[in-house]
């Protein structure tokens, strides 16, 4: 393998020189770190691995997952297993979807100054502020919309300075879109009763028994319900 296809990078301070084609994560591993936290899923879902990094002769902080981001030479790198931000505790039955409830809970999002770095940091490229606009407003299944991929990485609190913690906005606006506001889900009512009844055990009996290739080829050639 040629230097080109080699970078310098830093893990914590220390110096090591991996393949240009990992991401973040592999070149951790390869570097010899054995990941039991901060690694999650592996495929850009769980948000578990969010990243600050710097790259040497630049100012800026960036931000990323490590499992989707490839290593760039002289890239200093530490991670945030886990962002402290503020989660309220409630009981969503005693909730009302408006934004009286989103001023109890979460008042700080009303101290927004429109900076952007939210959206700005966002790994999933979610337009953040614009979510947490419509929270302001109580525009809920707005806000549960422009959310719905939000991996609650915490990147976006960790980078505001209004202390806003948007992910926890973004998912109580979801459950109260989903409980109060959207319609119901009868299909969805429908098959949990019929698991439930144990009609589906003998199916999901087999699936367990297959393996890897077997499941994506099911998964790939599944009836798609339109």
């Amino acid at each position: 393998m040629s230097n080109k296809e080699m970078v310098d990078i830093y893990i914590l301070g220390k110096k090591y020189t991996v393949p240009a084609s990992l991401t973040i994560m592999d070149s951790m591993e390869y570097a010899g770190y054995q990941l039991k936290r901060g690694c999650g899923c592996r495929a850009g879902f769980c948000g578990a691995c969010a990243t600050i990094y710097r790259i040497k002769g630049e100012k800026e902080l960036k931000v990323s997952l490590a499992c989707q981001t490839k290593v760039e030479d002289g890239m200093y790198l530490t991670q945030i297993p886990f962002f402290p931000g503020d989660k309220k505790i409630y009981d969503i039955n005693k909730l009302e979807a408006n934004a009286d409830t989103m001023a109890q809970l979460y008042p700080e999002i009303y101290s927004c100054i429109g900076c952007n770095s939210c959206t700005k940091g966002c790994p999933q490229d979610l337009n953040v502020m614009q979510y947490i606009a419509y929270a302001q407003r109580g525009e809920l299944e707005k806000c549960a919309e422009e959310s719905f991929n939000c991996v609650m990485c915490g990147i976006c609190a960790s980078r505001c300075p209004a202390g806003i913690t948007h992910y926890q906005v973004g998912i109580l606006a979801r459950r109260l879109n989903g409980k109060y506001i959207a319609p119901p889900t009868e299909h969805l009512h429908k098959r949990v009763a019929e698991i439930q009844e144990g009609k589906h055990d003998a199916s999901l009996k087999e699936l367990m028994s297959k393996n890897t290739d077997e499941l994506k080829e099911l998964y790939n050639s599944r009836d798609i319900e339109k």
